[in-house]
């Protein structure tokens, strides 16, 4: 009798340390981070290669460790039911259920998923050959409860064949990004970058171009003289080089091809012609994508385009680097003119240049104003207030209150920002 009770206390501990292994495998297999497995697979790691396949069949993978776990707890539960009922009869049930109860939360479910969770990768790994098996034995049993699932949740109008994940890698990795940021595993700089990297695909030409209006460009029908001071009195080595009107854009002036050419004729600069240095224009659509236009300029290995609406006029120019800016935020250079753009004050506002761009604020600050209707900060506030606001009005929305400070003629020049709520805002000047 006594030997009878020690096999079957020995077969009940036994059955917990199984479930429990369960358990934490099934966590740790579904929490390991898919990223790092890869990584050790490429390295030639055989475990994590296991491990991703496991991954892959996910859907067999709990099917078969859930169907073994609950195996062993109710053969666990039957085999203490039976033991307290021959101990203390009747009253035995009452129990065998508390007990088991305390004992399957523990040891079977909290202890081991616990430990799975605070170390993932290394227990998936440890665990992944016997999960394997496990997978392989159970395979064909969890197909058939997989079936039958599908049938019932079919009949009250649920396909999860035609169920997907509504969100997109890109969705993906921006929230982990987000995530890691506010637990300060990432810093904001480099959340920023990141997000620069997605947004490509998202924004277009229209929403980064320099606008026409504020493009740097050089006149060809003036004195060969005053063409060599404009171009080396201009901040950029590329500009845009126009005829009879500034909308009639014939090509684009390298500086250093102008010093070439100015070599070539021994530096006499009344024979210089722009018309003979200057290289033919690009034009691009301006609703083409920063992903397809930075593909762009590397297949061609340019660095400027001129940008045109749907009827073919210039809206603007954008350059290579106004690409990489919405990565790496603004490169300046020691010839780039400062910009006062953002400018926080003591009482907690900023004061913002109205063409300051809606994405450089909400960088800086790190705000959410939308961008969708409007590139500046300017443009904001007048597609929100539907109008064009005069000096002084002050303005709601967003969560933040908008002071119009400057205004010259249909223009707004400068604006003063105050959020709401949260704590006041600091921001360093953007050039």
């Amino acid at each position: 009798m006594t030997l009878s009770i020690g096999l079957t206390i020995a077969a009940i501990f036994l059955l917990i340390c199984m479930s429990g292994f369960f358990s934490g495998s099934e966590t740790a297999l579904t929490a390991v981070s898919r990223a790092r497995i890869h990584s050790m697979e490429k390295a030639g790691n055989l475990r994590a290669a296991l491990v991703s396949r496991l991954i892959e069949i996910q859907e067999r993978l709990i099917g078969s460790l859930l169907l073994s776990n609950n195996l062993v707890n109710i053969l666990a539960s039957a085999l203490a039911t039976s033991l307290f009922i021959s101990l203390f009869g009747d009253g035995g049930v009452a129990i065998a259920t508390i007990v088991m109860t305390i004992l399957v939360v523990i040891f079977a479910e909290v202890l081991p998923k616990s430990w799975a969770i605070s170390n993932a990768d290394r227990f998936a790994l440890t665990v992944a050959p016997v999960v394997n098996v496990i997978v392989v034995v159970f395979g064909p049993v969890t197909k058939v409860v997989s079936w039958i699932v599908r049938r019932l949740l079919r009949s009250i109008g649920v396909d999860l064949d035609e169920a997907s994940n509504p969100l997109s890698g890109h969705d993906e990795l921006r929230g982990t990004v987000d995530v890691l940021n506010r637990d300060g595993s990432v810093l904001k700089d480099d959340r920023d970058r990141v997000g620069g990297v997605l947004d490509l695909h998202q924004l277009e030409l229209s929403d980064v171009m320099v606008h026409r209006t504020a493009m740097t460009s050089v006149n060809a029908d003036m004195r060969p003289e005053q063409v060599v001071e404009q171009i080396l009195g201009a901040p950029y080595t590329r500009l845009p080089v126009w005829a009879e009107d500034t909308d009639n854009i014939i090509g684009i002036i390298h500086a250093k091809d102008m010093l070439r050419e100015l070599a070539a004729c021994k530096y006499r600069v009344t024979k210089f012609d722009i018309r003979k240095t200057m290289k033919p224009a690009w034009f691009v659509p301006e609703s083409t994508t920063l992903q397809d236009q930075l593909n762009a300029f590397l297949r061609r290995q340019e660095h400027i385009a001129l940008v045109v609406d749907e009827y073919g006029e210039v809206e603007g120019l954008v350059t290579l680097e106004d690409i990489l800016e919405e990565i790496v935020g603004d490169i300046a250079d020691e010839h780039d003119e400062e910009i006062m753009g953002l400018e926080s004050q003591v009482d907690g506002s900023v004061i913002v240049d109205g063409q300051l761009p809606i994405r450089d604020l909400n960088r800086a600050l790190d705000w959410d104003l939308p961008d969708d209707e409007a590139t500046t900060v300017a443009g904001l506030v007048i597609h929100a207030s539907q109008t064009i606001p005069e000096e002084k009005q002050t303005f709601t929305f967003y969560d933040k209150r908008f002071v119009v400070l400057e205004r010259e003629r249909n223009r707004i020049l400068k604006l003063r920002i105050r959020a709401l709520s949260g704590a006041p805002v600091s921001a360093n000047r953007l050039s």
